[in-house]
Formats: structure tokens, C-alpha cells, sequence
């Protein structure tokens, strides 16, 4: 089911987070975030590479102190993924990472202090082309708008993200993103939609502190969903309280959902029902279990029975209908031979990995004729 996404994206200035850019027509990029101690450099390590092997393209890492300084350029020496070094008050933190190899500095230049140490970390950042990300909270608001507002209001994250962007402007400095995060939805997202019409620059989306596995996969999906359908986001990060790696995931499932990103295979399954001539529910999380280090971008229809199996499996990559005797195995949208229940899930599993395998043999064998 190949379609273009129908969403015509929010046209916003260009940066780059290392290797990544992020804005104009680059993909949306996905980020996730450390929540080891920095000062455990090979904990750290082990969890940023755990991060960029689930598909993150950029890994913030929080930066507390000047030891946590040192201990992230051990990390940095060990990663390839950009990092982003998240840092508040100490402009001498932000400084010393700006040394040691940061990718982006997030700070809200507001927080710095005095305007020689703002102008100091801006000019680190200017000198070494590191990009600034504004990250604005609705938790941490300064106290003249929580006074002002009397409590936080997309109108005050809006404001609070202009005073920051307006320290940015007087110094010349234009290499940044925003992020304006609150954990309800309805205000994060008239946040977001005030802001994309008064600046340039690309906004980083996400719903703070969202919840556990489950709440905050909703809300999140909520959220960034309405404004990514609005064409707003150039990299997003869902926040939940559960592994990173599962930040990660979901992030790709809701660009995949939106036809923004392809990364994995996309289940297309039924909730089954007691026409299924297979047990779908343990089939579907054998599967994803499984080919969870498959990067190849598929569409695999897994339906119980004849009602919609057929027409699913007609127009996915692959695709199984449950069916009596056996059940029938589709590819490319036509059928290819039987499978019985009885090795159903290890028989699936060969024949998706002997696609992937094809698809690779054909991609290397184009990129050796294009560079012959």
C-alpha cells in the first residue's frame, strides 16, 4: 500500500544537528533521551547505542554539572549519533561541551544569566557551527508570565519562547529550533500552531512528561498527530515513562502512520474474532517480538479469516489469510502458497526475512551499478 502522505509540511529554515538536518525538506527527524547517570559513561554509552540501533537519528543527554561535562565528551568519543547536550544556568557547562564535540546546545538563553554569558555561549556556538534548541516547559515557566497568566497558557509558552528567540535575534544567531512542551494536549498543540506562523526556524514537537508505556502513547499520538497532520514538526520526541527504546518506536509508528517516515515493517492485523483460523493476537506479537531488527520498510497484512484477508493482503507486501485447511500466504498482492498452523509463525518469519533478504540483494546490486 505505497501512497504519498497527503500532509504539505510547514516550509521552516534548515539547520544541522551533526550529520542530521533538521527543517526545509529533510525527513522528520526522531530523538529520544537518555535517563541513565551521565556520570556512568558506559551505562550512557550502552543505552545512546541502544537508542540509534532502534532507528533515533539524534540522542539529548542531560549535562547538570562541569563533571557531567567531562563525562559526556568520554560519551561523545564513543557514539556516532549527534548528541544534544541539555543544559540550564551554568553558561560554563554549555561552553565546555561546546569543546568537547556537542552537536546542539539546548538552553533557554533566558536561564544563562548576565547578557556577556549569553553572548559567550552564543559565539561558541556561532565559531563551531553548533545549533541551539529553545526548550520551552510549561512546568518551568518564568515567574513574571506565571504571575502575568496567573497559570501556564499556550499565550505564555508562546511569550516565553519569544523573549528567548529575541536574545537569539539581538546577537545575529538564527541556527535554532523551539520546542513549546506541555503534558495537556489541547495547550501544547495551540502552543505549537500560534508559534509556526511567527518564526522560520524548525520546532521540535512533543507532549512533556505525556505518562506511562500506554497513557502517554495516546496522548502523544494525539498531540503530535494533530499537528503533524497541520504539516508542523521538522524532529520529534515522545516522552514516556518507560524505556527510551520504546520513545523511539513509538515515534516511528507515528510518522509511519502519517506516511512521514518508513522505517520496519508496518502490521496491518485484525483485532480477530471467532471467524479466525488462526490465533492472530500470538501470531502478531510473536512477529513483532521477532523482526524487531528488520529496517526494511514493508507492509505485512495479518488477517484471521476470508471477510478481509484477501483484499488487506491484495495490497501489502506481504500478507497471510487465515483460511481452512491452511491458510493462504500472499506476495506482492497475489497468492503464493499454503501455510498450516502448525509452524505458522516460524514459516512467516522465514519468508518476510527471505524478502528482506531479496530487497537488500536488489538495493546493493543498484548502488553497484550506479557507482560503475
Amino acid at each position: 500500500m505505497k501512497h504519498e502522505s497527503p500532509i504539505v509540511r510547514r516550509k521552516s529554515r534548515q539547520i544541522m544537528v551533526g550529520n542530521v538536518p533538521v527543517g526545509g525538506d529533510a525527513p522528520i527527524a526522531v530523538q529520544s533521551m537518555t535517563n541513565t547517570n551521565t556520570l556512568d559513561v558506559n551505562a550512557t554509552v550502552g543505552q545512546v547505542r541502544a537508542l540509534e540501533e532502534a532507528g533515533a537519528d539524534i540522542v539529548r543527554v542531560s549535562v547538570p554539572s562541569m563533571d557531567a561535562a567531562e563525562a559526556f565528551g568520554k560519551i561523545r568519543e564513543q557514539v556516532s549519533v549527534p548528541l544534544v547536550a541539555d543544559i540550564h544556568f551554568d553558561h560554563k557547562i554549555a561552553l565546555r561541551v561546546a569543546e568537547l564535540g556537542v552537536d546542539c546546545l539546548r538552553i533557554n538563553p533566558g536561564n544563562i544569566g548576565r547578557e556577556d554569558r549569553v553572548s559567550a555561549v552564543i559565539s561558541a556556538a556561532r565559531d563551531r557551527n553548533i545549533p541551539i534548541r529553545i526548550g520551552v516547559n510549561a512546568g518551568s515557566l518564568e515567574k513574571e508570565l506565571q504571575r502575568k497568566y496567573g497559570e501556564p497558557t499556550a499565550d505564555a509558552l508562546v511569550e516565553s519562547a519569544m523573549r528567548h528567540i529575541d536574545i537569539l535575534d539581538r546577537h545575529d544567531f538564527q541556527d535554532f529550533k523551539v520546542s513549546l512542551k506541555a503534558s495537556e494536549v489541547f495547550m501544547t498543540v495551540a502552543a505549537y500552531r500560534k508559534l509556526a506562523g511567527q518564526i522560520e526556524q524548525p520546532l521540535h514537537l512533543g507532549i512533556t512528561e505525556a505518562g506511562g508505556f500506554r497513557s502517554g502513547t495516546v496522548k502523544s499520538s494525539i498531540g503530535l498527530g494533530m499537528l503533524l497532520m497541520d504539516g508542523i514538526g521538522d524532529t520529534i520526541r515522545v516522552s514516556l515513562a518507560a524505556d527510551p527504546v520504546q520513545e523511539v518506536k513509538v515515534g516511528y509508528d507515528i510518522l509511519k502512520s502519517l506516511r512521514l517516515r518508513s522505517r520496519g515493517i508496518n502490521f496491518i492485523a485484525c483485532p480477530s474474532c471467532s471467524r479466525q483460523n488462526f490465533d492472530v493476537i500470538q501470531t502478531m506479537n510473536d512477529l513483532e517480538a521477532r523482526l524487531e531488527d528488520v529496517n526494511t520498510a514493508m507492509d505485512v497484512a495479518i488477517i484471521g479469516c476470508i471477510v478481509n484477508g484477501p483484499g488487506e493482503a491484495k495490497v501489502a507486501d506481504i500478507g497471510l489469510t487465515g483460511g481452512s485447511p491452511k491458510n493462504l500466504f500472499y506476495m506482492a498482492g497475489k497468492p503464493n502458497q499454503k501455510l498450516d498452523n502448525a509452524n505458522l509463525t516460524d514459516d512467516l518469519e522465514r519468508l518476510i526475512r527471505d524478502e528482506v533478504a531479496r530487497r537488500k540483494e536488489e538495493e546493493d546490486a543498484i548502488i553497484a551499478r550506479s557507482g560503475s
